[in-house]
């Protein structure tokens, strides 16, 4: 039995008009934890997808070697009969069904004919307890956590007899404790004899965990690094990542004086109707004139309930007290079109869910937002809406072949950039970031940093709402910090540090210096 697991050899994918993979070679020990990363775009997702059998044998070219033997699958069920199990970013568990129901979805215990349901929860259990989940098997996964779900994930594919584990983008949804749990449990596994490939943006954690690191570049492999010989940095792997150092992730902005208070948020207080409870108390924030404010919390601080609440989602939010000035003057914003009227735009945190639709161009995603700028009586202008299309496509840098290319297609990174091109296009003077990074490399990342301070320096006011403290220190002018729907803190941006954040967050009292 050779050293390695698995084996990509040569392999050529080709959409139309695109050369995802351009003969990429992939080799991946056994009992090893193997990270994949490259920017956006590099074929990352779509090598594992050759794997899995998604793209079948005779949609490719090359060879995959498996556990010594060529494999020609021609659906995911080919690859995962012999041990090989593949769990999405987007998860593919039912909601409505219970824990044990999913576990075992597609393969059933059975006595005959008939589905065994007890010894189904029996070996449900089973499952839950190797990936360290102490729930009831009978909850339903609508009632759990992200990262709850997500070991609901990984229990269906230890299930399922798992040799070769692959993971895309396993913490990008995940707050810091359930990211932990996670790649400690990715160790146990590896203990265990579970071979893992891990897709991720997250340098930091590839750092921590990985025993080789492989770098896609432009569907190509650029290099594969020992971390079991060499100690490797983040900087080792930008560098590969976009063929050239990124000394400072976060660009320099020309710091000058803010403007005068243009949104000022008193008193907000929201109940929502569906938990029976009020979910942001008493909050009080101020935006001013060409300055980006940050704001952090963990997970369930009420930040994205903060922001929807500003954008007029009054229906699922029911305000009980407060007021909102804009430019001086009190605004009733029942509505989202209440609230891109008065000059505020926001950018979801589900790009793919919410802010775009994905089966439509970008030129159909730029333009929806402010159609009425693009009509002569009934009609759309379509050369108009074209050319806006391209203008957007150059400002920001938006990488595809044209402006009728299908947004589902685009890497996620340039995704954002046409999710914030929508935005743009109303021409807000509040725009609204919710998670403007997530699951995008850091090229992209730097990209959409360069286009903030861009609009910033053009008099723009921001609101940012990250997960990732360093983002929110690296970006912000000004940091509100959030803890179970309160304001528990603001700091200037040069003052603040991961600690007074953290103790804010946390409701810690006093500061380790």
């Amino acid at each position: 039995m050779s050293e390695n697991i698995l084996e990509m050899r040569g392999i050529i994918k080709e959409f139309p008009g695109v050369r995802a993979l351009n003969n990429v070679n992939f080799k991946v020990r056994r009992g090893e934890i193997h990270c994949l990363v490259g920017e956006n775009g590099a074929g990352k997702s779509t090598l594992m997808k050759v794997l899995s059998g998604v793209h079948p044998y005779g949609t490719y070219s090359g060879q995959i070697i498996y556990n010594d033997e060529e494999q020609k699958f021609k659906s995911i069920a080919d690859s995962e009969a012999v041990g090989i199990a593949i769990i999405y970013q987007e998860l593919a568990l039912i909601p409505e069904l219970s824990i044990y129901e999913n576990i075992y979805f597609g393969h059933e215990v059975t006595e005959g004919r008939i589905i065994n349901w007890n010894q189904t929860i029996v070996q449900a259990r089973e499952m839950l307890q190797k990936v360290r989940l102490n729930v009831n098997p009978s909850m339903k996964i609508k009632n759990l956590s992200v990262g709850k779900r997500q070991l609901v994930e990984i229990a269906k594919a230890l299930s399922k007899n798992v040799k070769l584990l692959v993971l895309d983008e396993p913490t990008a949804a995940l707050n810091e404790d359930d990211s932990e749990n996670l790649l400690e449990l990715l160790i146990q596994l590896k203990h265990q004899g579970v071979t893992c490939i891990m897709i991720s943006h997250k340098l930091k954690e590839v750092v921590a965990i990985a025993d080789t690191i492989t770098v896609l570049r432009d569907g190509a492999t650029i290099t594969s690094m020992d971390a079991e010989k060499t100690k490797i940095s983040e900087h080792e792997i930008i560098k590969n990542m976009v063929g050239r150092a990124i000394e400072n992730i976060y660009p320099k902005r020309k710091k000058k004086n803010p403007g005068p208070v243009f949104l000022e948020i008193k008193n907000w207080t929201v109940y929502n109707p569906v938990s029976e409870r009020e979910i942001l108390h008493d909050i009080n924030i101020n935006v001013r004139k060409g300055e980006i404010v940050g704001i952090a919390g963990l997970m369930g601080a009420g930040r994205t309930e903060l922001a929807l609440s500003i954008f007029g989602n009054v229906p699922n939010y029911k305000i009980t007290n407060g007021e909102i000035i804009v430019d001086g003057l009190r605004k009733k914003l029942k509505h989202p079109k209440d609230a891109i009227k008065a000059g505020i735009a926001y950018v979801t945190e589900d790009r793919k869910g919410n802010g775009l639709v994905l089966i439509q161009d970008i030129k159909y995603n730029t333009s929806i937002a402010n159609l009425e700028k693009l009509t002569e009586g009934i009609i759309i202008n379509d050369k108009k809406e074209i050319q806006v299309a391209k203008d957007y496509q150059k400002s920001i840098n938006i990488k595809a072949p044209s402006v009728r290319q299908i947004v589902g297609n685009l890497s996620g990174g340039n995704q954002q950039k046409v999710s914030i091109a929508k935005w743009l296009f109303v021409e807000p003077k509040i725009l609204i970031l919710d998670e403007p990074t997530r699951g995008i490399d850091v090229g992209a990342k730097f990209e959409i940093y360069t286009i903030m301070n861009k609009l910033v320096e053009q008099g723009m006011s921001i609101i940012m709402i990250s997960s990732e403290l360093l983002e929110i220190l690296g970006m912000s002018d000004r940091i509100y910090i959030m803890s179970e729907g309160s304001i528990t803190g603001e700091l200037k941006g040069e003052e603040a540090t991961e600690q007074k954040v953290m103790a804010m967050a946390t409701r810690v009292e006093e500061v380790m210096e």
